[in-house]
């Protein structure tokens, strides 16, 4: 017989916690092209030049003439930008999960010694974190020249707080729909329109309503109105909870009993979109 050498394994056993933090950093990465051709970093990092646009014009007008305070609230820059965060989310969800699909690496990642579990969470852990590093920066630019014009150390670093507060809220649940959506298909470019339309659409069609309902009259169904559409029910928390501007027609106010259903809402979705991304993973033949 022929000694072909097979030897065992002796060195170190990572085990299944570096394989979900290896997972994590590496669809960390791809979501901003890094560790691909050049190609695939043109997009992300245009938009991402996009994003701090704003941020790095707000700072030169407060240095230079001098304002009070800056322009954009710290909590409503995010909802401001939610147009070139959106195709930000559509270029990266099926970046994640989308080409996996299509050409079949899926079995690879589960012959480790993690789970479906372990790989949405660090599917989705990966996507939340690279949102709110894409939203989050644009806020330090706006916050450090902030500091630099003297606008009071107290209020704006309050204010700024808020902010990553709800940049944060709103990463986690746009994340996870984000992720859900993407995951229904192998095709990145259907998974990129998808994300858009079940985005923007609801988004439109709720404010739409809304004005109908200010128009009307029913101020008091405008903030219950909000809970139809992921971009308004986080402004809704931000109006609510984080002192921000309040972004609904006609300026209303949300009540408590809507606030407080804001947050169930927006923690029941994000745990809905979890669970069923962790049964699509289940499916026979992945």
């Amino acid at each position: 017989m022929h000694d072909i050498g097979y030897r065992r394994y002796d060195g170190e056993r990572l085990g299944a916690l570096y394989a979900r933090r290896s997972l994590l950093a590496h669809s960390l990465r791809g979501a901003f092209g890094l560790g691909r051709s050049a190609r695939a970093k043109v997009l992300p990092f245009g938009l991402f030049a996009i994003m701090c646009m704003p941020a790095v014009v707000m700072v030169a007008v407060a240095v230079t003439t001098g304002l009070d305070e800056l322009p954009i609230e710290y909590t409503a820059y995010t909802m401001f930008m939610q147009p070139i965060i959106g195709l930000y989310i559509a270029l990266a969800a099926p970046q994640m999960v989308s080409l996996d699909l299509r050409f079949k690496t899926i079995p690879l990642y589960f012959s480790r010694p993690i789970d479906r579990s372990d790989y949405v969470s660090a599917k989705a852990a990966a996507l939340a974190c690279a949102l709110f590093i894409f939203s989050a920066i644009p806020l330090v630019i706006a916050y450090a020249g902030g500091l630099l014009a003297e606008l009071g150390f107290t209020g704006q670093t309050t204010a700024f707080l808020r902010g990553l507060v709800t940049t944060a809220v709103y990463c986690v649940v746009h994340a996870a729909i984000a992720l859900l959506v993407a995951s229904l298909t192998p095709r990145r470019g259907f998974g990129v329109a998808a994300i858009i339309a079940v985005l923007t659409i609801p988004y439109f069609a709720a404010t739409a309503i809304m004005a109908v309902a200010d128009e009307q009259g029913s101020t008091d169904a405008v903030g219950w109105l909000a809970l139809f559409s992921p971009g308004t029910l986080v402004e809704g928390i931000e109006a609510r909870f984080l002192g921000g501007e309040v972004e609904f027609p006609g300026e209303v106010m949300p009540s408590a009993a809507a606030g407080a259903a804001y947050l169930v809402a927006a923690a029941a979705l994000t745990a809905l979109c979890y669970v069923l991304l962790t049964r699509r993973y289940r499916k026979a033949g992945l």
